[in-house]
């Protein structure tokens, strides 16, 4: 049986977690970049590790995200894939556009979102971002999963 550690990362940058996501996590290191932040943020979204999710918002945004409330949307979801489109960053301050895909109950949806970051006391904070409206897919038991497994939503995704 593998463990956690020994994995492909959750945020598909195809190292293994402990040599990703992980050390972030631990609070071993830190992020060296915006995407590198976004990434370890899907990655603590889907192992449902909220603490770390509200650490790395920037301070002026934690308050209105609190640990409660990341925590409930993270056990809400299940999370399935994680793509990056673009990513740059200048100085202090960069940008991440992605799409998180994940299914909350039967419907397969996916957050489209061009996240904006900055650097506070020397470390990368997720500020806020722009949200492109994308419609939620139901899905049926028999319908194909919309992961691109090819195999029916029952046999993959359905709780």
């Amino acid at each position: 049986m593998n463990s956690l550690n020994s994995i492909s990362c959750l945020c598909g940058s195809q190292q293994e977690y402990a040599d990703c996501c992980e050390p972030l996590h631990l609070a071993k290191q830190q992020a060296q970049t915006p995407e590198q932040l976004m990434r370890s943020r899907y990655t603590a979204y889907v192992l449902k590790n909220a603490k770390y999710v509200y650490q790395t918002y920037a301070s002026k945004k934690q308050a209105e995200n609190p640990v409660k409330e990341i925590n409930d949307f993270a056990n809400s979801c299940r999370f399935i894939n994680l793509d990056v489109i673009s990513s740059h960053h200048d100085g202090d301050k960069g940008e991440v556009e992605f799409k998180a895909q994940y299914f909350y109950q039967s419907l397969f949806c996916e957050l489209h979102e061009k996240s904006q970051f900055i650097k506070e006391n020397a470390q990368w904070r997720y500020l806020d971002g722009t949200i492109f409206p994308v419609t939620d897919i139901k899905v049926g038991r028999n319908d194909d999963c919309p992961c691109g497994s090819n195999k029916k939503y029952k046999k993959c995704h359905s709780v």
